[in-house]
């Protein structure tokens, strides 16, 4: 019998700034895990969360912390622009965002955000 995942994943590898970038997205039931890697390891582990703010009608305000890793103002500023618009897609969810990342150029984050996008599990 094969054995089936019960859990949605999916990944992708592409060149990004002449730089090999691989990204993984598994949605669990109340997280979406985002590894983006130019390394070949998880790197820098990130909380993205999603938080009422008062005027959050629309769009929540986003809470990082830097659970493992690094903890410098660069980490938390992509941290934000790549987990935005997964936390969105997904109603909102924490996203648990894993990065290793050697191009932390404002190009080289908005290629990342759609190479993530490719791996839409949520």
């Amino acid at each position: 019998m094969a054995a089936t995942s019960v859990l949605a994943s999916k990944q992708a590898e592409e060149m990004v700034g002449g730089i090999l970038t691989e990204v993984v997205c598994t949605a669990f039931e109340n997280t979406i895990l985002v590894v983006v890697t130019q390394y070949g390891k998880m790197g820098t582990l990130v909380s993205v969360e999603p938080t009422a703010g008062p005027d959050s009608i629309s769009s929540p305000l986003l809470t990082t912390k830097v659970l493992l890793g690094k903890d410098e103002p660069l980490i938390h500023i992509c941290a934000k622009h790549l987990g935005a618009a997964v936390s969105q897609e997904a109603g909102n969810k924490p996203v648990l965002l894993a990065m290793a990342l050697k191009d932390k150029s404002l190009a080289g984050i908005r290629a990342l955000q759609e190479l993530i996008c490719q791996c839409r599990v949520w």
